[in-house]
């Protein structure tokens, strides 16, 4: 953030309307530049970590159904810890990607940090690139029981991007900066 900016939105009170192991609703009052107040109602959720896995030309992609959208969604491997704990982002990367996959990386290259929905939510993520792999067993969290792990040549995840199939917010971003740090295939 630009020191010399001056804040459009002054905040007097915050408040805790809602409350979950996985995220908190804040109901904020505010002071707009014109002087009227309000109240902004935001998702606090703690930062995750985005492991985009390398291999063979290819990356490995994780499926899994997401109850908000009602459907399943293939996407890079992304999490963040239980119980509204924040994390170092890189020993994240490395947990989420052991945990849905069963893989672990010699090499984890931090690509970049991006905001998800700086509309409605203070959460932002760390976009890490994971090469030098080795396999194992996963084990995915309760809620990722039906979790799927499986690797998609270069030109296959295109065209799921093409198609419609991938359509995970966080993976096309991710998948951006991927593409302005490497070089072309």
């Amino acid at each position: 953030m630009r020191p010399d900016f001056e804040h459009p939105i002054r905040q007097i009170s915050t408040n805790v309307a809602y409350k979950s192991p996985y995220m908190r609703l804040r109901e904020d009052r505010i002071v707009r530049l014109d002087g009227s107040e309000g109240v902004y109602t935001y998702v606090d959720k703690p930062d995750f970590a985005l492991v985009i896995a390398v291999e063979d030309g290819g990356f490995h992609l994780v499926e899994q159904y997401r109850y908000p959208v009602r459907s399943r969604s293939w996407e890079f491997v992304q999490g963040s810890l239980p119980g509204l704990t924040a994390g170092e982002p890189e020993s994240l990367a490395r947990r989420e990607l052991l945990e849905e996959t069963g893989i672990t990386a010699t090499a984890m290259r931090h690509l970049g940090r991006l905001n998800c929905a700086t509309g409605m939510s203070s959460q932002g993520f760390d976009v890490f690139v994971a090469s030098e792999l080795s396999h194992g067993e996963a084990a995915p969290e309760l809620e990722e029981q039906d979790l799927r792990c499986r690797w998609f040549s270069r030109a296959d995840f295109e065209g799921m991007i093409r198609d419609g199939s991938i359509t995970d917010g966080s993976t096309l971003a991710a998948y951006t900066l991927f593409l302005l740090h490497t070089p072309p295939a």
